[in-house]
């Protein structure tokens, strides 16, 4: 594995994006999403399960759980499948670890019903990392486990046979472009032994494309081929892979072959987007603990309550989770990563209703947890997820405004009384939750869903804090995206858009205002009005879209009680800008 940094689009790329979406053409090398030349309806059938799914596991396994992170005595730094590039260990010396791969523990049924047992709908496996080790019988080079270990079988098939058996879709990974073996194969942070040079174009040709014919060809159905690290992937070379998909119809792809081909997929590594992907399918992939191939002293274990809070977290945002674990050299998944997924299952077999199925909250902020849905004909059905339980027996649902028809504990079917007010909708609860990580309480609502953005009151020192998810926008083009896991208001193209809150103050006074901004532009003007006065704002450069800066914009008077707070673009003479945050800081 290898993070992605997906660069933000900008101006007038972003408008070429939109059209190539739409039109399903290439415009100005931006990505291609789904399959070229299938219709929209296609595309929500072929996703449709996905989406559904949810949940699924990542299965890091090769050559490299034999040093298992650990080089001639010394432990290598970074990732446990990275120790090849990391230790720049020669190709021959490194081959010799495959004497040592003998997964003689290795028990595909039990890995399946153990993912089943999870509540995961879907599971990818490593079929051939960046060190170009295959995990299957593959004609085109003695580099895997059938000819260059003493196991000498094929692991992939008995693995696509009992996913069959279990009902669990198979996915493959493979490194297209990255292979630190086989001559021409691309090296992150260059080569370091003259047996991996080559011409990469026939590397594709000679390796790749056959491979991945193979693994297209010879394991039955597959619902996912996910690419890795596009390192050096030009479109001339994606082009010679992307054609493949046809042997598998209907299989989803990720956005990492390159070539300006987006696939149907984002894929966020070792990380939940601040505010999801709206518009856009995504899964995070993450680690249980700090590595995805098995190194024999990362003790470092995520808690089952972090685990399950991010697939809660995840669900919430519209996303799919996709959580790893890294097997031995003998075949055995690690007993930390056995149990917590055994936690993990428990409370799906209860609350799973909650997260197959559903979509992204429509609440922007929930102060004690998270929210999914399910939409229908009359209604919805919403899906409180509660971490912090309250210990007022009061849990408030801020600003739903929707009509509650039913309300219960998803655990046990208790009937929950329910009250509308001011600051939404609020739920009495039992005293203590039925699950001290996450007590799900469901709520039936009548119509379509109405959810005003509530902000939270004037903080100890006063402070009121105005941030840029719960900003009303208004227009077309601006809307809330996510930079260094922060959100922010980005996409700010367009003069005509301006955003706005309203929020009420207990204590009134003098306040300074302060936005805290990112932009390349050398400078942009903008007017703030709030309370009858206004504040003429100019920006300076800050130096890129994630460079972010605190700037001051001059002090007001307020009255306690209700205000609006509206930041506008001064026409002519304004310049895209993210803004994360607006605070009103009490001047004395």
């Amino acid at each position: 594995m290898r993070s992605i940094r997906f660069r933000p689009v900008r101006p007038a790329a972003l408008l070429a994006a939109v059209l190539v979406v739409c039109l399903g053409g290439t415009a100005m090398g931006q990505e291609i999403i789904g399959q070229p030349g299938e219709t929209p309806a296609q595309r929500e059938a072929r996703m449709q399960w996905w989406r559904e799914a949810r949940f699924g596991m990542f299965i890091h396994w090769g050559v490299y759980s034999v040093p298992a992170g650990t080089y001639k005595g010394k432990e290598v730094s970074g990732i446990g499948e990275w120790i090849m590039n990391r230790g720049k260990i020669p190709v021959a010396e490194y081959k010799q670890f495959a004497q040592q791969f003998n997964p003689v523990r290795y028990d595909p049924d039990a890995w399946v019903r153990l993912a089943k047992e999870a509540g995961m709908k879907y599971l990818v496996i490593t079929s051939k990392h960046h060190d170009g080790f295959a995990l299957f019988d593959s004609k085109v080079t003695d580099w895997d486990v059938v000819d260059a270990t003493p196991y000498g079988k094929d692991l992939l098939k008995p693995l696509a046979a009992a996913c069959e058996k279990h009902g669990i879709k198979l996915g493959f990974y493979y490194s297209q472009a990255q292979d630190w073996n086989h001559p021409g194969g691309a090296a992150s942070g260059g080569q370091w032994d003259p047996a991996q040079k080559g011409d990469m174009d026939e590397y594709i040709r000679t390796i790749a494309v056959p491979q991945v014919k193979e693994i297209l060809s010879n394991y039955g159905k597959l619902a996912v081929l996910w690419w890795d690290t596009p390192t050096n992937m030009n479109k001339e070379r994606a082009d010679m892979l992307l054609p493949l998909i046809q042997l598998q119809p209907g299989i989803i792809t990720n956005n990492r072959l390159g070539g300006g081909y987006g696939g149907d997929l984002s894929t966020p590594e070792q990380q939940i987007p601040a505010t999801g992907m709206p518009g856009r399918d995504w899964e995070t992939c993450m680690t249980m603990n700090g590595t995805w191939g098995f190194k024999s002293y990362d003790h470092n274990w995520k808690s089952t309550e972090t685990l399950l809070h991010n697939l809660v977290d995840i669900a919430s945002k519209g996303g799919n989770y996709l959580l790893n674990v890294g097997p031995t050299c003998l075949g055995e998944i690690p007993q930390p990563s056995v149990e917590r997924l055994q936690e993990i299952g428990k409370w799906m077999k209860v609350n799973g209703e909650s997260i197959y199925a559903t979509s992204a909250s429509p609440f922007s902020r929930l102060p004690w947890g998270r929210c999914t849905k399910k939409l229908h004909a009359g209604g919805a059905t919403l899906y409180l997820h509660v971490f912090d339980w309250p210990q007022t027996g009061k849990l408030v649902v801020p600003g739903l405004r929707n009509e509650v028809r039913a309300a219960w504990l998803l655990a046990t079917d208790q009937t929950l009384r329910t009250a509308a007010g001011e600051a939404g909708v609020t739920v009495d609860v039992p005293a203590a939750p039925l699950d001290a990580i996450d007590t799900v309480v469901v709520l039936e609502v009548k119509g379509e869903l109405h959810v005003e953005k509530v902000l939270p009151g004037q903080e100890a020192d006063g402070s009121m804090v105005l941030p840029a998810p719960l900003a009303e926008i208004h227009g077309s083009g601006a809307r809330v995206e996510s930079k260094g896991r922060q959100p922010n208001i980005g996409y700010w193209t367009n003069a005509q858009d301006w955003i706005s809150w309203k929020f009420k103050l207990d204590k009134g006074g003098r306040f300074e205002i302060v936005a805290t901004v990112a932009t390349p532009a050398e400078r942009s003007r903008f007017e703030v009005a709030v309370g009858g006065q206004k504040l003429a704002g100019q920006l300076e450069k800050t130096g890129d879209y994630e460079t972010f800066r605190t700037v001051k914009l001059g002090v007001v008077t307020l009255e306690p009680g209700t205000h609006e707070l509206s930041l506008k673009p001064v026409s002519g003479q304004w310049q895209a800008l993210n803004l994360r945050s607006i605070v009103l800081k009490p001047a004395g």
